[in-house]
């Protein structure tokens, strides 16, 4: 499954800058694989490298707030009105695989996951 989100839309329709952890990564196609019992894989198609901090949520306009900010990490707290809201830390390994732990509330219910996330090229 692929995930296109619309630019502007989501995260990026709040017009921040991105966080430090974030700014040597590169838009494009991720591959989300989940860690641990039941987890998934899945393509993401990232306009806006702000998506990968609210990957529950989507192309959902969400508010958030940076609990910690680094050159190779960072914790966000958002919340996305009806939609729910989450805390995601994420860690970056290299420039192009990244760690992320989120948890939350989606369309009413709790979620939470590990993910290993990797760069695999240009959006198709």
């Amino acid at each position: 499954m692929t995930i296109v989100a619309a630019p502007g839309a989501g995260v990026a329709a709040a017009g921040l800058s991105a966080p430090q952890a974030l700014q040597a990564l590169e838009a494009g196609e991720w591959e989300l694989r989940g860690l641990g019992e039941g987890a998934q894989t899945r393509k993401l198609c990232i306009s806006d490298l702000r998506q990968l901090l609210q990957v529950q949520h989507g192309r959902t306009l969400c508010r958030s707030f940076t609990v910690s900010d680094s050159a190779h990490a960072v914790t966000v707290i958002y919340d996305c009105a009806a939609a729910g809201n989450g805390r995601t830390d994420l860690r970056v390994e290299t420039t192009r695989l990244v760690q992320i732990r989120s948890q939350g509330v989606a369309d009413g219910a709790p979620f939470a996951f590990a993910a290993e996330v990797r760069r695999i090229g240009d959006c198709s």
